[in-house]
């Protein structure tokens, strides 16, 4: 029986962060298993022991562990373990981070360290999505060879209408597909 291929998925602090669930389901459908890393700000909006009980494995969510905890090497482990690291959804501020060269926690270490593709999947409001700060950084991480999963046009937390909106579940989950293999 073939080894299932490993998805790290990258959860950060936007109101899509709910979608994680839904996205870990679906990956599982598609035979992939996933490891989850939780950015503090994401812990906000849904709690790590959701996408461990949907997961299936320990969530991730701290840079360094007590002496007590099993925890090997860290953000390279889960570098070396990934097939395809997806970070969904992924904020103005990771963008910035992974873009900048900036590595001070585990999801910006883990893309740092990684030589899986990386798939990117914005969600934020169309203002800041629009911001020439943000555009810039997202050219920049296509230059370096990363994916962006472009977010969809919407209804927004905020109320307003724009491009900004998570793209669909099905197509981030195609997108791990086809970055897979």
């Amino acid at each position: 029986m073939a080894k299932k291929k490993q998805v790290v998925l990258g959860v950060t602090g936007s109101i899509a962060a709910y979608k994680a669930a839904d996205i870990i389901r679906r990956l599982q459908d598609k035979d992939f298993s996933v490891s989850v890393i939780m950015t503090k700000a994401s812990q906000e909006f849904i709690t790590p022991l959701t996408l461990e009980s949907l997961s299936g494995s320990r969530v991730y969510h701290e840079m360094f562990h007590g002496k007590n905890e099993a925890w090997e090497g860290g953000h390279i482990d889960l570098a070396q373990q990934a097939d395809v690291l997806l970070i969904a959804p992924a904020t103005a501020n990771m963008i910035g981070k992974i873009a900048c060269g900036l590595a001070d926690d585990l999801l910006s270490c883990t893309a740092m360290t990684t030589r899986a593709p990386v798939l990117i999947a914005p969600a934020m409001n169309e203002a800041m999505y629009t911001n020439t700060a943000v555009q810039s950084n997202c050219q920049k991480l296509k230059e370096f060879g990363m994916t962006i999963i472009e977010p969809v046009e919407g209804k927004l937390a905020c109320g307003v209408v724009g491009k900004g909106k998570l793209a669909e579940v099905d197509d981030i989950v195609q997108a791990v597909v086809n970055a897979a293999g």
